[in-house]
């Protein structure tokens, strides 16, 4: 039983495909599931999210909801020791 086929009508792909078969040596069967896998993770690469990026957002997202001049410093709960009040 033979294998499917794959038929792409592009010049500019046979040409790609044969330059690199006499360059390499691979048949262009391979060299089209070589670039096609690469090609997979590539976009699987752009798509995985960077750790800490999902925090960024969402801390940027909250200091949009506050107002202007407000701290983070909490000197209200606190005497002039460093104390609860």
């Amino acid at each position: 039983m033979s294998e499917p086929q794959l038929s792409v009508r592009s010049a500019r792909a046979r040409d790609l495909a044969h330059a690199l078969a006499r360059r390499t040596g691979q048949p262009i069967n391979k060299l089209v599931e070589l670039a096609l896998e690469r090609y997979e993770r590539d976009l699987e690469d752009k798509a995985a999210p960077v750790p800490g990026d999902a925090l960024r957002r969402l801390m940027a997202e909250g200091r949009r909801s506050v107002a202007p001049g407000t701290t983070s410093a909490h000197d209200d709960l606190y005497d002039e020791f460093g104390l609860p009040k």
